[in-house]
């Protein structure tokens, strides 16, 4: 059989396998993947059924055969495209089922083998959170340190620097310990340093795009700062270009300006960039309102802006697949819900695109969450997400040494990486502006 052939018969194996999984038919899906084990061990298609069985497994709660797959899978393909996700579900679920010197060996080999992944910021905090558990605070503290400098404002950096002010109330002096593994971490990819320049009030495309700005041109005028940027040089613009679109109330397309400018922006420390960058990249539209109702519900209005800030980048006009309106996201159905407790007389389900009334009821709505789940705000946060129920099942799933652990446990990526994102940004809103 020829290569194309053979590569035909391994997708085909691979759309078969996928079928059983979607109609939850283990053993045909276990048959399958025998199959294509045999017919194409070296098949990409045997890479992503691996991938999709192991994921399929790990939401059922079978977590040993879940390990077995994602092991199978890195082992088999290490230099794949999700071959880091598979090596580092291995090692996590290994911690989960208790198999702790399994999972210090998985944390380790994650460094030394996937240096550059997303996975290192958990990587280094676990391993630094079991050295603490074996009474190794050396270990634990230049963990901690490398996770901190090189990735600054990650979810797990600042949780890093919580663990340190821990460590040095109780361990007295600092002994610092050359641990090689750390040296696969590569450093964060040297960048021209960006310094405040002014602004050329001169330049006639300048005053061009302000112009067009004034009359509601926001896309034009973004070209003619460009323009100018080329022609004048400096870092002037990019903050520039988002306030042009937050002028116009757009601050979504000028968070995504200032994101596309500064990729790594969340691996550096704030003096690392201007502050008209940090500013830009996380403004404090609707202020007034926003404060008003976070303190209303005795909710930090930092959280409360950096949800929004996940939800909908705060276009007030926002509109997801599953209906969910304006800043906060809310669904119809539960903007009605809210606006009855709050008491909104005349309320119709229009005005959740109206900024105050979104405030109102969703910020109502999250400390709902928050109450039900006794303060824990990762917990509440994920239930914004993906729902109570799924929070409930997963909180069931075992104990967890703190939240910590949970969310690392969520096994949805796109909400595990919502509440870290949402915290993380918390975290830079704080540094940033001070007291709210």
């Amino acid at each position: 059989m020829g290569a194309q052939s053979g590569d035909d018969e391994a997708q085909r194996l691979y759309l078969l396998n996928e079928t059983a999984r979607s109609t939850n038919d283990t053993d045909a899906l276990e048959h399958t993947l025998n199959q294509l084990r045999e017919f194409g061990p070296s098949s990409p298609w045997l890479e992503q059924s691996l991938l999709s069985v192991g994921n399929m497994y790990l939401l059922r709660k079978d977590y040993d055969r879940a390990i077995d797959l994602f092991r199978e899978q890195q082992q088999r393909f290490p230099r794949g495209t999700r071959a880091s996700y598979a090596h580092w579900k291995t090692a996590w679920l290994s911690l989960r089922q208790g198999r702790t010197e399994e999972a210090k060996r998985g944390f380790e080999n994650q460094i030394a083998l996937y240096p550059d992944s997303g996975e290192i910021p958990a990587a280094l905090y676990w391993r630094a959170r079991l050295a603490e558990e074996d009474g190794d605070p050396v270990m634990a503290r230049t963990f901690y340190q490398k996770l901190s400098s090189r990735f600054r404002n990650y979810y797990y950096a600042e949780l890093a620097r919580q663990r340190m002010k821990n460590l040095k109330a109780t361990s007295g002096e600092e002994v610092v310990v050359h641990y090689a593994l750390l040296d696969h971490i590569p450093p964060l990819i040297a960048v021209p340093k960006v310094t405040t320049s002014d602004i050329p009030e001169d330049n006639l495309r300048l005053q061009r795009a302000r112009l067009l700005s004034n009359g509601a041109l926001a896309d034009l005028a973004v070209r003619e700062l460009q323009a100018a940027a080329s022609e004048e040089g400096g870092s002037w613009a990019p903050p520039e270009m988002a306030k042009i679109y937050q002028d116009g109330g757009r601050y979504d397309r000028g968070i995504e300006i200032m994101k596309r400018t500064t990729p790594n922006y969340f691996a550096v420390d704030l003096p690392e960039l201007p502050r008209p960058y940090w500013e830009a990249l996380f403004p404090k539209p609707y202020w007034t309102d926003l404060r008003k109702y976070s303190m209303q519900n005795g909710l930090d209005p930092y959280l409360v802006a950096s949800l929004i800030r996940q939800e909908s980048e705060f276009n007030p006009l926002a509109l997801s697949r599953a209906n969910a309106v304006g800043l906060m996201q809310l669904l119809p159905k539960t903007g009605k819900t809210v606006a009855k407790q709050v008491k909104l007389r005349g309320y119709n389900a229009s005005q959740l695109y109206s900024p105050a009334i979104n405030l109102q009821l969703g910020t109502r709505y999250f400390r709902s969450m928050v109450d039900k789940y006794d303060g824990r705000f990762e917990y509440a946060l994920a239930a914004y997400n993906a729902g109570t129920d799924r929070v409930e099942d997963w909180l069931g799933q075992g104990k967890y040494r703190d939240p910590e652990e949970f969310v690392e446990s969520i096994p949805f990526t796109e909400t595990r990486e919502y509440v870290q994102a949402i915290l993380r940004n918390a975290n830079v809103y704080r540094q940033l502006y001070g007291t709210p």
